[in-house]
């Protein structure tokens, strides 16, 4: 008979409710012995399933945190893209990591609370959403998503294809975008994909847009982050990374960037980090620079 190892978190079912419309679902992972040190919440990248962020937080339960993560509106168990068409990528920084932190910061007003944030996720956190009470926040891979900074040419052919052509043209046809088929993730809703290539073909991205008022908005974050980058990401270059992390002008910034042969694996990208085999070697890194935020100790 086959070992079955014994789980060693506890996971439930949450729904969050926005201020706008709509509901967030999500999963909280709890230490099965003792009770959480912290809380974290995991802010996901544009149309990620929560799914992707299941080992890495499980491990951060493990090392007692209470760990939340969660679906953007319009992806994922959040319901349907095309039934959120409706729905901007400033949505999802503005409204829905807001919610999320809020929640998390409701249910535990007594825990030091930190976060995470992938991708888009991060630049919520850079953008000031989600901050209130924060002792401090990591992001991964957040970068300027300015399609034409991505090194590899191949690459950058393919994303300008879905970001200036396909994308766009599902968009206003379907009125929502079949990432799956696409290569991005899950459905994404039509006005995020269409604010996404608006904001890729500017040099500064979001920064360029003079409704998001982005300087002024990452200049209020007074907290520790730490920026992580792979340097095998084909579109978070250190370059676009630090497009984002040199405007968080009063803010304590880091930045650590780790390449496949420092956790054993041929390859990481944009989304390996969050994998269980690179995690095994990088998430203790990243338990560590939490709970030192958190001032905890024992993980």
């Amino acid at each position: 008979m086959r070992n079955i190892e014994a789980p060693r978190t506890e996971a439930r079912q949450v729904s969050i409710g926005v201020r706008t419309a709509g509901t967030i679902f999500g999963t909280l992972r709890l230490p099965l012995e003792g009770e959480p040190l912290a809380a974290v919440a995991i802010h996901p990248a544009t149309a990620v399933p929560q799914r992707l962020y299941s080992g890495f937080a499980e491990y951060l339960a493990t090392r007692g945190f209470a760990v939340l993560s969660y679906d953007y509106r319009g992806t994922g168990a959040s319901g349907s893209a095309r039934e959120n068409r409706r729905l901007r990528m400033r949505d999802w920084m503005d409204v829905d990591v807001p919610a999320a932190a809020a929640w998390l910061r409701e249910r535990y007003p007594e825990l030091p609370q930190v976060a995470v944030g992938h991708s888009l996720g991060g630049h919520a956190l850079a953008l000031n959403n989600g901050g209130e009470g924060l002792h401090g926040f990591m992001t991964v891979a957040s970068h300027a998503g300015v399609t034409r900074s991505i090194p590899d040419r191949a690459e950058r052919a393919r994303v300008e294809l879905i970001l200036r052509v396909l994308g766009p043209g599902a968009a206003r046809v379907l009125g929502y975008v079949p990432g799956r088929r696409m290569g991005l993730g899950e459905d994404m809703p039509a006005a995020a994909m269409l604010e996404w290539s608006k904001w890729s073909r500017t040099p500064g991205y979001f920064f360029d847009d003079p409704t998001m008022h982005a300087r002024e908005r990452t200049a209020r974050v007074r907290t520790r982050v730490l920026c992580v980058g792979l340097d095998d990401d084909p579109w978070a270059t250190p370059e676009q990374i630090g497009v984002i992390a040199r405007q968080l002008v009063n803010a304590q910034v880091q930045t650590r960037t780790y390449a496949p042969e420092d956790a054993g694996v041929p390859a990481i990208g944009h989304m390996g980090y969050f994998r269980r085999g690179p995690g095994v070697v990088l998430w203790p890194d990243a338990a560590a620079w939490l709970a030192a935020r958190a001032g905890i100790s024992g993980s």
